[in-house]
């Protein structure tokens, strides 16, 4: 009985370790979040009515020029994220966006909750705005 805890013991620490190697670092997350925010921003920006109609003039191919920020919004990702390290699996709540770039016309409020575990990110929550303050939505 008790070799059979003491397996049960040494399985579980395996396992543990084995997590804790493999906890996502934040390189990583922002490699994750610059592919998810590029998607987001071209699905919200370069669709029918996605930017101002004075953008769509100036701006020829919006799929390519927002795939060519995918770096800096890596970027942009890391630097309005918060990391909660708990050894074995990390939480990361990103909160961005809601900048006014033109009169009628703001960057949306983008907020998400990832897990990030054994070498993989899974998003638990989104959260979109276009006007509406993060703060006052109450949403995790």
């Amino acid at each position: 009985m008790a070799s059979r805890s003491l397996i049960g013991l040494a399985l579980a620490a395996a396992t543990g370790l084995g997590l804790s190697l493999t906890n996502p670092d934040r390189a990583e997350f922002e490699r994750f979040a610059a592919d998810q925010l590029t998607l987001v921003a071209q699905e919200e920006l370069c669709r029918d009515g996605g930017l101002p109609m004075l953008a769509r003039l100036v701006i020829r191919d919006c799929f390519r020029l927002v795939a060519s920020q995918h770096d800096s919004l890596g970027k942009l990702a890391v630097v309005a994220t918060q990391r909660r390290n708990l050894g074995v699996l990390s939480l990361y709540r990103t909160e961005l966006g809601g900048q006014q770039l033109l009169p009628d016309w703001a960057i949306p409020r983008y907020r998400a909750l990832t897990l990030a575990i054994a070498g993989r990110f899974l998003i638990l929550h989104t959260d979109q705005s276009p006007s509406e303050s993060f703060a006052a939505s109450g949403a995790p």
